[in-house]
């Protein structure tokens, strides 16, 4: 079980703009059969088409940008993006969604004593842990919050367990 994120984005923009431009061919088309003159002219559309040439920057630099902007919702709905749901191990077909791991680590980071604050990074294969302490001395406090968290990756059994990064931050310096 590995759901993929929806694209939304990317299709809710090529759903307006195709919106926008039906729209606009709608109210031109009903304008034209009702007798008054049309939003846009199709003949002044026509004849600034049958001006342009190829070669002239407008059209080149009107072309290059569709055809970048066409080869990144290509690119955008061909690669993989990062799972919403990670898949546990097991033989069910089960799993927790990243934004559930992500809390259930960072409130257990959080609640190791010594830690003030506690933000984590969920990556595709790391997990990186910015910890910040009020403490001056700050020896043992990394491991104790990685065993808090392989305690409890071990409790969640990820079918492919991450690399952890821990950061540690102390407000106050030793003097």
């Amino acid at each position: 079980m590995k759901c993929r994120p929806r694209r939304t984005i990317p299709a809710t923009l090529t759903a307006l703009v195709l919106l926008a431009a039906c729209v606009l061919i709608a109210i031109v088309a009903i304008q034209l059969i009702i007798g008054r003159s049309p939003l846009i002219s199709f003949r002044s559309v026509t004849d600034t088409l049958h001006s342009a040439h190829w070669s002239d920057t407008t059209t080149l630099i009107a072309g290059g940008t569709f055809a970048l902007l066409g080869l990144l919702l290509l690119l955008s709905a061909l690669l993989p993006g990062k799972p919403t749901v990670l898949p546990l191990a097991g033989d069910m077909d089960a799993g927790i969604t990243r934004r559930s791991l992500r809390e259930t680590l960072q409130n257990t980071a959080a609640n190791v004593d010594g830690v003030s604050r506690a933000k984590l990074k969920l990556g595709r294969r790391s997990i990186v842990a910015r910890i910040r302490t009020h403490r001056t001395n700050t020896a043992g406090l990394t491991d104790a919050v990685r065993a808090a968290l392989d305690r409890r990756l071990d409790e969640v059994t990820l079918l492919t367990r991450p690399v952890m990064k821990i950061q540690l931050r102390a407000t106050r310096n030793a003097s």
